[in-house]
């Protein structure tokens, strides 16, 4: 971690704090990560009430590279278990830009993992339609909206467009199938309306926690392509952007870096600010970042129309498949 982000990570005198939990986490070991959320949880006041819907909301992004650049489906597992344990309800969905939920979830292993748990991977669906600040307007699974709560169980993941992403960028994922791709094209070519519309989707969600799988993450690439980086981290927190704002500075990155950091910080979001937070477990300075590679120049924002078509007919086929 950066010198200067030592000392950063201090609330202010008289502020209110947001806990972000941080754990070393050696493996994916089933009844050590159970522990580990229990413990993570509990740090954050997390908790569910019973009967409660519960949308555990992983991030399965492409059967490419999936058993690293989709959630590791042990940690999803345990935030279930969890989730179970409270006596809620909890449903694990997604919705994947190109392909499907369950395609993707049978890929990295996660169709596997849950089913001990009596549960299935679904898609999100039934779009509403949600105005976005910059303009126009996407469609946001209504099966996402009708959750009392949702869970964000992402990936910490170097990324070709958003250099960083973990719990924020997950919850993109509520939008549903190809309106994503098409957000891109039709959005991609304005600066900051990309960044812009993920937080309208968080905001728009009902209240969120997070649990970041920063215990291998995935770098020199991204978001599907790119390589292990073992970092040993798992991280949660009732506030994702104060769980994101705590991993893009352990990076040694910054909001003149990071778009979506950026963003929150020009809104004004709670926990966008480092001297907001509070670590009631492991501190970020725990943890060594050194080595993982980020992307210095990113790749346009704007998806092309042979991507999409692409895609499209890919998720024809899984359909249909």
């Amino acid at each position: 971690m950066p010198e200067f982000l030592k000392t950063a990570f201090a609330p202010e005198d008289g502020r209110a704090a947001i806990p972000v939990a941080l754990l070393r986490q050696g493996g994916y070991a089933r009844a050590a990560l159970e522990g580990a959320v229990e413990r993570l949880f509990g740090a954050c006041g997390i908790s569910f009430a019973p009967g409660e819907r519960v949308l555990v909301k992983p991030n399965l992004v492409s059967r490419r590279n999936a058993r690293l650049s989709c959630t590791h489906p042990e940690v999803v597992r345990a935030v279930c278990a969890y989730v179970l344990d409270c006596g809620a309800k909890p449903r694990v969905a997604d919705s994947p830009a190109f392909g499907t939920a369950a395609r993707v979830a049978g890929a990295c292993g996660l169709t596997q993992s849950v089913a001990s748990l009596g549960l299935r991977v679904s898609n999100l669906e039934r779009p509403a339609p949600l105005r976005l600040l910059a303009g126009g307007s996407i469609g946001l699974s209504r099966d996402a909206l009708d959750a009392d709560r949702i869970v964000s169980v992402a990936r910490l993941k170097a990324h070709c467009q958003f250099r960083v992403t973990a719990s924020v960028k997950n919850l993109f994922g509520c939008v549903c199938g190809c309106r994503k791709a098409l957000a891109h094209m039709r959005l991609g070519e304005t600066h900051g309306a990309m960044e812009s519309m993920v937080l309208d989707v968080a905001a728009a969600l009902p209240p969120t926690a997070a649990v970041v799988d920063g215990i291998v993450c995935l770098h020199k690439g991204g978001p599907v392509r790119g390589e292990a980086f073992a970092m040993g981290l798992l991280g949660a927190s009732a506030a994702p952007l104060a769980l994101d704002t705590t991993l893009f500075a352990l990076l040694g990155q910054s909001p003149a870096t990071v778009p979506l950091w950026a963003e929150a910080q020009r809104r004004g979001l709670p926990g966008a600010q480092l001297a907001e937070l509070s670590f009631p477990l492991e501190p970020p300075s725990a943890f060594d970042a050194s080595g993982f590679v980020i992307a210095g120049a990113l790749d346009p924002m704007r998806f092309e129309p042979l991507r999409f078509v692409r895609g499209r007919v890919k998720s024809l086929l899984d359909r249909l498949g």
